[in-house]
C-alpha cells in the first residue's frame, strides 16, 4: 500500500527517504502533513529549542531535593523532581 518516497528537507535541501513504515505510522496517528525536515535537521531543531528554554530552580515537594524544571511553578500545584514525578504518574 505505501511505498518509500524521496522528499527534500526544507532546512538543508538534502533529499531523505520517507519510508513506507513511517507513512503507515503517520496514517495511524492521523498526521495529515508529511515531514518537511530530514532526521538530522529535526534533531538539531529539537536540541536548539531545548537549549533555549528558561529553567527554574525548585525544591521537590516529595523528597526535598533541589531540581530544575522548564516551567514557572505555581504555588497551588506540587512540583516534583524527575524521580518523584515518575512515582506519582
Amino acid at each position: 500500500m505505501y511505498q518509500d518516497r524521496t522528499l527534500t528537507c526544507k532546512d538543508c535541501g538534502n533529499e531523505f527517504i520517507f519510508t513506507a513504515g513511517e507513512q503507515e505510522f503517520y496514517a495511524e496517528k492521523g498526521f495529515e502533513n508529511e515531514p518537511t525536515r530530514c532526521k538530522d535537521c529535526r534533531v538539531a531543531r529539537k536540541t536548539a529549542i531545548r537549549q533555549s528554554r528558561e529553567m527554574h530552580e525548585v525544591v521537590c515537594d516529595d523528597c526535598g531535593a533541589t531540581t530544575q524544571v522548564p516551567f514557572k511553578p505555581k504555588n497551588d500545584r506540587p512540583v516534583y523532581c524527575s524521580e518523584c514525578f515518575e512515582k506519582h504518574r
